[in-house]
């Protein structure tokens, strides 16, 4: 069912011209078509291929397409490794100190992101071209894929140029402006993309790796909600508006009735992220990076980008590197009071103590903790020691469980090569996040009511999500307690609550820095989280978040540099 994305075609260039020359440098193979070979449909079909393909193999160890190297600018998750100076650039985005234009990894991830939208539109000119009777499904898969590519792009860099028109001149590429599009505006011309995907693509796909009508539904309530908090002061990343018929398209786009048929929550989360066969492409798995292992190639179609990510297990996971390790302050969130629910603004008073405090079982699910099992496997038991902390505890003993995979699954599900690779997908849209958009729409509307009634939803499938875990309480003394919300809130208190419920819920699934982003709230937590973790890490002694730089990226000098005057820095003095 993956083999969607394991074929690695040619680069097949309509005309001989590679799209995106102005600002890439894409050595693949190529092979110009005659107008003949252009109409062929093997030809058309095995071009869609090669566009889903360089979805896995564009991203790396250090540019993974999940953002994880990018989400340790977020309260979730410090850096890790072994110190300060490994992954030094990484270093500078988690204490927001000595980012320049010129780091390699703020060129890095912009180049193999037009890389993807580069192929995605050759596959799109040629599909134009060709009589293939599923046409009209593969370009709206490909506006599909050409979206999420921008997408990432402007989560990341905010003003970035959009290659919408597969079919510019070498000249025209180079006339490209990254400010063409107010923010606003560059949303829609994601969305434009989407609609079409929308209203062509299939209820579902015989083949998982491909995009259906869900899917699409599932991106746009996303881009609406990202649109919806305004940002547009040209000398401001300050949410300036929150606009309500955006809201209404969110709530549009997450309606049960384009989901139900086909997806539902997992009965446990944690099914979310098991690497077997039985359950990837699950009922929550709306649409997923596709990996796969034993498809004939020496490694299969592993996902290399999580390789830095495992800790370093003598006799197991020899050479894991420790990276994207949770934080303190991620911990103590999913502490709870005796009413079972979160404590909110009180959470990092005092850290969680296992045998004391109650706990969200959530946390048992996304945190390894010393005195507890490595990925619930009894015969890995974590310690405070170098063996759980490849910096011998600058960045703690804690684990991210999400990303790792059960180490008696070496040799099948996990496999070593220059770095761990597993075959786990990656889910990009699960349906929690649909409903948790929703709740958001609801809660910022003022139907509060509603937005309870799905954080409650939740939380209620959190309470029985204890497949691996239910035995923690007698083993380890762990206390799990968990309540649903009661009675009735302001739209100020639903909407703290919906946003605190979205970091229990998505904790270390690389959502959390773009969340505070969009909320216009990134400063103001993370200068206060910088202070309050300074006791537990160390590294964070002379960090600070500037507002009205830090939020995103600055473009990188590269770029700007060759653009021939067609693109401007953002805000921040860079």
């Amino acid at each position: 069912m993956k083999k969607i994305l394991n074929i690695i075609c040619a680069f097949i260039v309509v005309g001989g011209f590679t799209a995106c020359e102005s600002f890439l440098d894409d050595h693949t193979p190529q092979a110009t078509l005659s107008d003949e070979q252009v109409k062929v449909p093997e030809n058309a079909e095995a071009m869609a291929v090669s566009a889903y393909a360089i979805f896995t193999s564009a991203e790396d160890i250090n540019s993974s397409f999940s953002m994880w190297n990018f989400d340790v600018r977020s309260d979730d998750a410090y850096k890790g490794g072994n110190g300060t100076s490994d992954g030094d650039v990484f270093h500078q985005l988690e204490v927001q100190q000595g980012v320049l234009t010129t780091n390699w990894n703020i060129n890095d991830m912009w180049v193999r992101l037009y890389k993807c939208i580069s192929r995605v539109n050759s596959a799109i000119a040629l599909l134009n071209e060709s009589n293939y009777n599923m046409k009209e499904q593969r370009l709206a898969e490909m506006k599909f894929l050409r979206a999420y590519g921008h997408f990432l792009l402007k989560r990341l860099y905010k003003n970035i140029p959009f290659v919408t028109n597969e079919n510019l001149t070498y000249e025209q590429y180079n006339e490209l402006s990254n400010t063409e599009y107010s923010n606003n505006e560059g949303w829609e011309v994601i969305i434009d993309d989407l609609m079409d995907a929308f209203n062509t693509l299939p209820e579902t796909q015989a083949e998982k790796g491909r995009p259906t009508k869900a899917s699409a539904a599932a991106f746009l309530a996303k881009v609406y909600l990202y649109k919806a908090y305004r940002q547009d002061d040209e000398n401001s990343n300050q949410v300036t508006s929150i606009n309500q018929q955006d809201l209404e398209k969110v709530i549009e786009f997450t309606n049960p009735n384009l989901y139900e048929q086909h997806y539902d929550l997992e009965s446990d989360i944690h099914n979310n992220f098991r690497p077997e066969e039985q359950y990837e492409n699950g009922v929550e798995s709306i649409w997923a990076i596709q990996y796969s292992r034993n498809d004939g190639s020496t490694y299969g179609n592993l996902n290399w980008s999580y390789g830095l990510i495992p800790p370093n297990i003598p006799g197991a996971t020899d050479g894991g590197c420790d990276f994207y390790k949770p934080s303190q302050n991620l911990v103590n969130a999913y502490r709870t009071g005796a009413d079972g629910l979160p404590l909110m603004d009180t959470f990092n008073n005092k850290d969680y103590d296992m045998t004391t405090d109650n706990a969200d079982p959530r946390l048992f699910l996304t945190v390894g903790i010393p005195g507890l099992p490595y990925m619930f496997n009894k015969n890995f038991m974590m310690e405070k020691t170098a063996i759980w902390s490849r910096s011998n505890g600058l960045y703690g003993y804690n684990v991210t469980l999400k990303q790792n995979v059960d180490p008696a699954l070496i040799g099948t599900y996990l496999i070593k090569g220059s770095y761990w690779a597993s075959s786990m997908n990656r889910i990009v849209f699960r349906y929690a996040d649909v409903l948790l958009e929703r709740a958001e729409a609801y809660a910022q509307l003022g139907q509060t009511d509603q937005a309870i009634k799905i954080v409650n939803r939740l939380r209620t499938r959190a309470a029985s999500s204890t497949q691996m875990i239910g035995n923690y309480p007698s083993l380890y003394g762990v206390k799990f307690y968990i309540a649903n919300y009661k009675g009735s809130y302001t739209k100020e208190e639903t909407i703290k609550i919906v946003k605190m419920e979205r970091r229990l819920e998505l904790g270390m699934e690389c959502e959390r820095f773009f969340d505070l982003v969009r909320w216009g709230e990134a400063a103001t937590v993370l200068n206060k989280y910088f202070a309050e973790e300074r006791d537990n890490c160390a590294i964070y002694n002379g960090a600070h978040f500037t507002a009205n730089k830090d939020e995103y990226l600055p473009i990188p000098f590269e770029q700007i540099s060759a653009s021939n005057g067609h693109y401007t820095q953002n805000i921040g003095n860079w």
